[in-house]
């Protein structure tokens, strides 16, 4: 007991210091191993499966592939990895090497990748990048593998296995270093092994710390990192302030965020809690919650006159990821405000209308920034009368750096067959690179038709109708259905009321105060045309590009969080058995829904596909 007392009470004043190293590991030693790479040793009281030698794995453990990275994994859950994540980790490499090669490039090092070297190396400068006066030189160049004097110094401050810090020294070049920190003695002793087996102790070192304290460090010390990767369990919230001071300026910021019930508008007041915005239950949820971790990185960048500008902002799967440069201005501070915005939504119609927090109006050779005027909107919504509910405040700017995205683009086609997940890749770009940057927000085709009860135009109809009206229309690469456009709702709505007097709705049937009938009570005074316009079918869905994937298998999602020992009570299968499809698992129509069954009633439903509908007979008529 007392030994154990004095270990606690030592590696306590260890954290304390900002770093908590295992005693296999040194941080004096040039690849932060005490005990030679490869020996298989594990911290003093770590729990786990007996490990084999190195890389080899032992008992209870397996191998994973992924790209060029091999790691050994244990079978139980006690370090924590997820294969959906597989996108998420190829779309990191992609990007991270294009940034390394926008900020190597003024360094005069060039970034060459697998197959460049047959087209001639990589792209050319662009104009504005090269120096009239500077005579051209030779440069230096940078491959996958190869540490790179003078290259990019990285932190993932959340690495479990280390999976995704072995890919990067592989599959991304111009790194000069990569510290791979997790809070759990597992996890780095896992790290350790994994980064023998794979030979990249020369790039990756694997460190057991608090990944907060561990970036105020690097503050502290004036050693920030050009590239801080947080993908944690749920939010990035409790990392984000220690982010946006750790990182080097104009460094690169990867985040993800994978608790999007909360940022999606189940949980409003929990999202303002970690985030400092209130989200909405909307069709358009999705980008919300990017504009939302977008605004809390600016917010909290701002309290160190700091600025984030983002290079490209993901909805994927269960998850969002965002990729941001941070930058130190004052001047360029005082822009934020104008930046931001609350979101006015509808709750009968789903119209949205957007408030900005500041203003910004030239004044010279500057800016002079001003209060907003507001609200958009009356007390009720002009369209259909009801309420509106109000969200955010919300980024406002793009979402993307079109350029940038062009970069990773252009990367993908000189260099195939990088990522497995490539023709997702290139399809996912693809739709981003399309999408107008100046709109915020989408409505949806099912979303549009819903409301008026109406049956739904195809995507090519309610596009080409837009475009015959002269506005701009896009897609979303945050829903299939999305419909991007610069069109005010009331030009929507007079679409729609067209596309209505073509396919009659039942009137009837409809109440007065529903926002149908009030929609459809008023006439349109634009006329649209619903033919086919040349410009209706966008360019990645002619190309048959591969744009919204179906899962490749069930209980594609989320997984459960790591654990002390690995076990799981219950199990996250034995919970999804449990929960998913529960109204057509219950016996004898048990807690069934409160509506007749129409076939039932028709005589011809003897519980066919496990009907989940209520099969008491109808009430006897009055005599």
């Amino acid at each position: 007991m007392r030994g154990a007392a004095r270990a606690a009470a030592a590696a306590l004043r260890t954290l304390r210091r900002g770093l908590l190293l295992p005693p296999t590991m040194d941080s004096a030693s040039p690849n932060g191993f005490a005990t030679p790479p490869g020996s298989g040793a594990s911290p003093e009281g770590s729990a786990g499966p007996p490990q084999g030698e190195g890389g080899t794995p032992g008992t209870g453990e397996t191998l994973i592939t992924e790209g060029r990275a091999t790691i050994v994994f244990p079978s139980a859950n006690e370090v924590f990895y997820n294969p959906v994540q597989g996108f998420n980790r190829d779309l990191t490499c992609a990007v991270l090497t294009e940034f390394a090669r926008l900020q190597l490039r003024p360094k005069g090092i060039q970034v060459i990748l697998p197959g460049e070297e047959e087209l001639g190396g990589s792209p050319p400068d662009p104009p504005e990048a090269r120096d009239p006066q500077t005579p051209p030189e030779t440069p230096r160049t940078a491959r996958p593998g190869e540490a790179c004097e003078g290259g990019l110094r990285v932190l993932e401050a959340l690495a479990a296995s280390g999976l995704r810090s072995v890919r990067f020294a592989q599959e991304v070049p111009g790194l000069r270093a990569i510290v791979a920190s997790d809070c759990s003695a597992r996890a780095a002793a896992l790290m350790a092994r994994n980064v023998a087996r794979n030979g990249v102790g020369d790039l990756v070192t694997p460190r057991l710390a608090d990944a907060r304290m561990l970036m105020y460090q690097s503050k502290a010390e004036r050693e920030p990192f050009d590239v801080i990767d947080l993908d944690p369990y749920g939010s990035p919230a409790p990392f984000l302030d220690a982010a946006v001071q750790a990182v080097s300026e104009g460094g690169l910021l990867c985040v993800t965020c994978t608790d999007m019930a909360v940022m999606a508008g189940n949980s409003a007041e929990t999202c303002y809690s970690k985030y400092g915005a209130v989200s909405l239950k909307g069709k358009f949820c999705h980008e919300m919650a990017l504009r939302i971790i977008l605004h809390s990185l600016d917010l909290r960048a701002n309290c160190y006159q700091r600025f984030v500008v983002p290079l490209l902002s993901v909805s994927a799967d269960f998850y969002v990821r965002v990729f941001v440069r941070v930058f130190t201005g004052q001047a360029k501070v005082k822009a934020s405000a104008s930046k931001q915005a609350l979101v006015f939504h509808c709750v009968g119609c789903g119209s949205h209308h957007l408030q900005r927090l500041g203003r910004a109006t030239s004044h010279g050779s500057g800016f002079k920034y001003s209060v907003a005027t507001g609200p958009p909107v009356g007390p009720t919504c002009e369209f259909c009368h009801q309420r509106h509910q109000v969200g955010g405040p919300v980024w406002a700017e793009p979402l993307h750096d079109p350029a940038f995205v062009e970069g990773v683009l252009v990367a993908l086609e000189r260099s195939p067959g990088r990522f497995s997940t490539e023709p997702r890749l290139r399809g996912m770009l693809s739709v981003i690179a399309e999408e107008l940057s100046d709109v915020p927000l989408y409505y949806t085709l099912d979303g549009l038709s819903s409301t008026i009860r109406s049956n739904t135009p195809s995507l090519l109809q309610l596009r080409s109708a837009l475009l015959h009206a002269g506005f701009r229309v896009s897609l979303s690469h945050a829903c299939r259905n999305a419909v991007k456009t610069d069109a005010p709702p009331a030009v929507l709505w007079d679409i729609m009321r067209c596309w209505a007097k073509l396919h009659p709705v039942k009137r009837e049937r409809l109440q007065d105060s529903s926002p149908a009938a009030r929609i459809l009570a008023v006439e349109p005074t634009l006329q649209a045309s619903f033919a086919l316009h040349e410009d209706a079918n966008p360019g990645s869905r002619k190309r048959g590009l591969k744009r919204f994937p179906e899962n490749p298998e069930a209980f594609w999602g989320p997984k459960a969080r790591a654990k002390a020992g690995g076990d799981l009570s219950p199990s996250l299968q034995e919970k999804r058995e449990r929960l998913q499809n529960k109204r057509r698992q219950r016996p004898d129509g048990a807690g069934l829904k409160q509506f007749p069954c129409k076939r039932f009633k028709e005589g011809s439903c003897p519980r066919g596909d496990q009907c989940c509908y209520s099969h008491e007979p109808p009430p006897a008529a009055p005599h």
